[in-house]
């Protein structure tokens, strides 16, 4: 029997009444399931009222803090041992691995909220998905990608973290509709086939994971920009935490990431932990429903973006998730100046000849120091040190120390260290 079906669009089919009424009605279902079966929700909810709550009295209700998540993993774990068919562990880019276990249910829901955004994005049951993202090494959404394929009706291609000759080749022999990457090494792909003349153009849904595509304006990133010259309207992003085993995929439209219907609660946060209005930024915090295994409440992410107002252009009626600004852990202060790394990278990817790059932070809770090591392709000689100071600083009015290293060097910080990317190390005290 399937629970799920990602051909049925709830945020379509239901008017927003409709959404609020199933969604409170799942999210108490949620909540008793907490305080019976979760032991560390057995505790944390008892000084809690056990009542009816509404999607506005969520806010009545305890911030679930990752530090809780990642100390108390085993207390989080709500079915039996023997109803557990996989368990995973988060990729600890901001601290450490998270402990994370599914039951079979979980792993459908896991395929049905990616499959539901897949289809949002313009993939089609019989399409052909091209994966260069890891299924090994416990990577939880590596999983989420290709169950979201087979439950669409697609064929998955797990060629994984692999060169892009590899991937070059795959596209030319096998035609996928459909890729999923993450922005930066998409853009090298399509870099190594412009060069050798090899044919890509078989791909019209491009899913991005792991990096920013859009601004919070909504328009394309420079690595954004890179792969819809080559893909036009094709590039869509994807937001997930691994923890919440929960999506927002961009529609048609690219005006927003959309969850399933009855799968999340989206709240943003103000640093006191006040709920903000539509369109103001602050900490993104989710409640997963109809997880089994490991349920989840009021989770803060450590990632901060928006929910856009209004509804999307597409018709559906969930809630719209705007371009992710960055991490709150990563917000830095320059003499006076307030800035996430997404803007720097951001500079760097427009800068014709920085070929790679990763950002080594330092200094005191007054001011922070930014070192960019940086990656020179050796056509562009003019690309010194005060040069790309001077660029950065034009658009981020941010003038960071410079230091140039080997494309060697850059790649293995950026790409040895963990299952993503890794372009922030965090030196201070």
């Amino acid at each position: 029997m399937s629970f799920f079906n990602c051909h049925n669009d709830l945020g379509l089919r239901l008017s927003p009444d409709e959404i609020r009424i199933m969604q409170e009605k799942l999210l108490n279902e949620h909540l008793q399931h907490l305080r019976n079966d979760s032991p560390y929700y057995r505790r944390t909810l008892a000084a809690f009222p056990d009542k009816t709550y509404t999607l506005d009295s969520l806010q009545e209700l305890p911030i679930t803090a990752k530090s809780d998540y990642a100390e108390q993993g085993a207390d989080f774990i709500a079915v039996p041992q023997n109803e557990i068919a996989d368990l995973g562990l988060t990729s600890g880019t901001t601290g450490q691995p998270c402990l994370i276990a599914y039951t079979k249910r979980d792993l459908e829901r896991l395929g049905y909220s990616d499959a539901t955004g897949f289809l949002a994005a313009g993939m089609r049951p019989g399409n052909k998905c091209l994966l260069t993202c890891t299924l090994d090494r416990c990577f939880i959404a590596g999983m989420a990608y290709y169950n979201g394929v087979v439950a669409l009706g697609g064929a998955g291609i797990r060629n994984g973290l692999n060169t892009v000759e590899s991937h070059a080749e795959i596209l030319a022999r096998l035609k996928p509709e459909a890729i999923v990457g993450v922005p930066s090494f998409l853009a090298r792909l399509v870099q190594y086939l412009q060069d050798n003349h090899i044919d890509g153009h078989s791909v019209k849904t491009v899913v991005c994971i792991g990096e920013p595509l859009r601004g919070s304006d909504l328009q394309l990133t420079e690595l954004g920009k890179k792969l819809n010259d080559y893909w036009p309207g094709a590039a869509h992003s994807t937001y997930a935490a691994s923890e919440t085993q929960s999506s927002f995929t961009e529609c048609a439209e690219c005006a927003g990431g959309h969850p399933a219907a009855d799968l999340v609660i989206p709240e943003i946060l103000d640093k006191n932990g006040n709920r903000l209005p539509d369109g103001e930024i602050g900490e993104i915090v989710l409640t997963p429903l109809q997880v089994q295994g490991l349920p989840l409440l009021r989770f803060r992410t450590g990632d901060m973006g928006f929910i856009i107002p209004g509804e999307c252009p597409c018709g559906r009626h969930t809630k719209r998730l705007g371009p992710i600004v960055g991490r709150k852990a990563q917000m830095l202060k320059v003499k006076g100046t307030s800035i996430y790394p997404a803007s720097i990278y951001n500079a760097l990817d427009s800068i014709q000849g920085v070929e790679e790059y990763f950002l080594e932070i330092n200094g005191s809770s007054l001011s922070d120091e930014i070192t960019i090591a940086i990656a020179i392709s050796p056509e562009h000689p003019e690309l010194t040190e005060n040069e790309l100071k001077d660029r950065i600083a034009v658009r981020t009015r941010v003038r960071p120390n410079i230091r140039i290293v080997s494309l060697e060097d850059a790649r293995r910080h950026v790409y040895g260290r963990s299952r993503k990317p890794v372009r922030f190390f965090d030196y201070r005290k």
